[in-house]
């Protein structure tokens, strides 16, 4: 990958229960994102881009209305080199309308690299980030082994929305940092080989 060409990344908000605190934590990663020379972001917001739930039989027409909704998401998973999910934890595991926007695409999600921010309560979302990795292996994904992870995350933030505990960024810049890494090794490989299942 070029050094004059920036990494795209997109960041895909896994929340949308009305309430959610899921824009706290995304906009603290982007900021993140934001600062780095390496690195431009791309929010998809699954509440504000909702994809169908009815799926068609194999080989079947969309309904109408559908392929716009597809439309609204589809081409960015495409063009990103990596993402990074957000995700709470629901019932031990990750929300609904994620694990549906991920069964919407296949190749989009092929050789390139997934990073978790989580959040929750005791176990801080960590049970949904291990759910995620096995759904993503089957997907051809490579998962980033560095998580970040807000135990009891409504009170890990200030007012500013800015953690209390240095240590979260420390982690941030690290899961970035490995995403980086794999991100240019993958996007380099898939240039010299496109990725076949």
């Amino acid at each position: 990958m070029s050094t004059e060409q920036n990494m795209r990344v997109a960041v895909v908000l896994g929340s949308t229960r009305a309430g959610r605190f899921a824009p706290v934590v995304g906009d603290w990663l982007l900021g993140h994102l934001e600062a780095r020379g390496d690195m431009a972001a791309d929010l998809v917001d699954l509440a504000e881009t909702p994809l169908p739930t009815v799926m068609p039989s194999f080989g079947g027409e969309l309904p109408p209305g559908d392929s716009e909704l597809l439309e609204s998401v589809t081409p960015r998973l495409a063009a990103a080199d990596a993402f990074v999910f957000v995700t709470p934890e629901y019932n031990h595991s990750f929300p609904a309308p994620l694990k549906n926007a991920i069964d919407w695409h296949n190749q989009q999600w092929h050789g390139k690299p997934i990073g978790f921010v989580s959040y929750g309560g005791l176990s801080g979302g960590l049970r949904a980030v291990e759910q995620l990795r096995v759904v993503m292996a089957e997907l051809n994904a490579t998962t980033i082994r560095n998580t970040v992870s807000f135990h009891g995350a409504s009170q890990c933030f200030d007012a500013d929305g800015k953690p209390h505990d240095p240590a979260a960024d420390a982690a941030a810049r690290t899961m970035l940092d490995q995403l980086a890494w794999w991100a240019e090794a993958l996007h380099d490989a898939r240039q010299a080989r496109p990725f076949a299942v």
